[in-house]
């Protein structure tokens, strides 16, 4: 598993957030708080608190390196450090 904050701070970034990892058959889980949605769920997504940034954990056992590099670049835009 792997966990990268991330923001999603406006409604557009939250579709094109949940648009672009629902390409990808692995579970990705938001954290926020004691909370843990399913990031494929727009309605799970606007559920949380969006003002601050949130951790997006990637369960993607078995991926190699390059496959992993390959989600995190897609999810760059969304990524804060």
């Amino acid at each position: 598993m792997k966990t990268v904050k991330i923001s999603l701070n406006s409604i557009d970034k939250v579709k094109s957030f949940v648009n672009t990892i629902s390409r990808y058959d692995y579970d990705f889980d938001l954290v926020s708080g004691r909370y843990v949605i399913d990031a494929k769920s727009i309605m799970g997504i606007f559920s949380l608190d969006l003002s601050r940034p949130i951790d997006l954990n990637i369960h993607a056992e078995g991926l190699d390196e390059r496959g992993t590099s390959e989600i995190l670049d897609v999810l760059k835009p969304y990524i804060v450090e």
